[in-house]
This record gives structure tokens, C-alpha cells and sequence, in this order.
């Protein structure tokens, strides 16, 4: 009998050591997990680089802009687009407000107004609201 109280005794605490490591490991791993997916998640903020990769995005719809036909590939320009984002190394760069505020300080220092303005930014945007408010928002702003 006493054999079988000291095996159970030893098999409870074992059982508590394990539970408390477990705890441990799964809130270490919750940690862990909740600032990875924070820095996946959130938006660029407008730091150096993001304000570098605004900028070649300005420039790269500037380009295709003066040197588009007015029946323009918009899919060429997205293909475009696509690889000045992984030069950045953007990823994601289809949810990035910075992307679309890029071609909206493109669209302005192209020049574009009236309809070819408002054709660009609704088949840049994809004739996406929230796209096309965020190249509007480039298009005013002063730099």
C-alpha cells in the first residue's frame, strides 16, 4: 500500500510539473505569436523606408503614365508595380495604403487631371473605394 502511495504521489506531482510547463510553453508561444502577427499585420508606417518605397511607387506611375497610350494595359501596370514592391520588399503591397497614395503622388506629378485622372485612379484602384480614396489622398497631399 505504501509503494502505491508514493507512486501516486509521484505521478500527481509529475502531472502538476507537466500542467505548469505546459502553461508556460503555451503562454510563451501566445506571446510570441501576438507580436509576430502585430508586425505582420500592421499597416507600414511612414518611416525612411516606407517613405522611400512611396516614392518609387510615385515615380515608377509617373513613368507609365507620360509613356502610356491612352488605351493603357492597367495589368502591365500592376505587374510593374508588383515588382517595384519586392524590390522594396513589400510584401502585401495590394493592402498597403502606401502603395495607393504612391499612385496618387504619381498621378500628380504626371499631370493627370480631369478624366484621364479619374480613369487612372478608378482602374489603378481596381474600382475599389477605399483604393481610390487612398490615391486621392496622394494626389492633394503637398510632397
Amino acid at each position: 500500500m505504501r509503494l502505491y502511495s508514493s507512486f501516486l504521489q509521484s505521478a500527481v506531482l509529475v502531472s502538476a510539473a507537466f500542467v505548469i510547463v505546459g502553461c508556460s510553453i503555451s503562454y510563451s508561444s501566445k506571446s510570441i505569436s501576438d507580436s509576430t502577427s502585430s508586425i505582420v499585420s500592421s499597416p507600414s508606417s511612414v518611416s525612411g523606408k516606407s517613405k522611400h518605397y512611396q516614392n518609387e511607387v510615385a515615380d515608377y506611375t509617373m513613368a507609365y503614365v507620360k509613356s502610356s497610350q491612352p488605351n493603357a494595359n492597367y495589368s502591365t501596370f500592376l505587374k510593374g508595380l508588383s515588382e517595384v514592391a519586392a524590390k522594396e520588399g513589400v510584401t502585401h503591397w495590394e493592402q498597403d495604403s502606401l502603395t495607393y497614395i504612391g499612385i496618387g503622388k504619381g498621378l500628380k506629378k504626371a499631370r493627370a487631371e480631369g478624366i484621364a485622372y479619374e480613369t487612372y485612379k478608378k482602374n489603378f484602384a481596381q474600382g475599389d473605394d477605399t483604393r481610390m480614396e487612398e490615391i486621392q489622398i496622394g494626389y492633394e497631399s503637398e510632397d
